[in-house]
């Protein structure tokens, strides 16, 4: 139903746990390379428990790759400089939500490529830095399940 994308993960048990989210909600996980972690890694297995082999994750040789093969029509971008809170958006069916890495976010130059549909914040209290990856990505799979009615198709 909904693509999650990491762009660049690090932390193995981030996309441990973003697998399994992606695996209760129907959605698809895409990491784009380089990952910060191989895909066999122990912490990402343990974190992911069972559902790693349940789920369907793609993996992206980099950003281009990932726009040629995908052919995204509506990519959001989360990031602490955007300007619109997540809650705000409508998502529809097939969207993508693209993630930057743990330690430095999304680069400039995708925040601001013009193939983003629009750069989303998740709300947080004043001179917060950021929030976890994995609860970043559930936050935004969530509430998009949410307004779709919770469907499973």
């Amino acid at each position: 139903m909904f693509n999650l994308v990491f762009f660049e993960p690090e932390i193995p048990p981030n996309t441990g746990n973003a697998t399994r989210l992606c695996c209760n909600t129907g959605s698809r996980l895409h990491l784009i390379k380089p990952l910060g972690f191989s895909l066999g890694d122990k912490l990402l297995k343990r974190a992911g428990l069972d559902y790693i082999e349940y789920s369907e994750i793609r993996t992206h040789q980099n950003w281009q790759e990932f726009l040629e093969t995908c052919s995204p029509e509506r990519i959001f971008a989360f990031s602490t400089k955007g300007e619109t809170a997540h809650s705000e958006e409508n998502f529809e069916a097939g969207d993508y939500f693209l993630f930057g890495p743990e330690t430095r976010g999304l680069p400039d130059e995708i925040r601001t490529s013009q193939e983003i549909h629009r750069v989303l914040k998740i709300p947080m209290m004043p001179g917060s830095r950021s929030l976890n990856l994995s609860n970043s990505a559930a936050v935004v799979i969530y509430e998009a399940w949410r307004q779709n009615g919770f469907s499973v198709e």
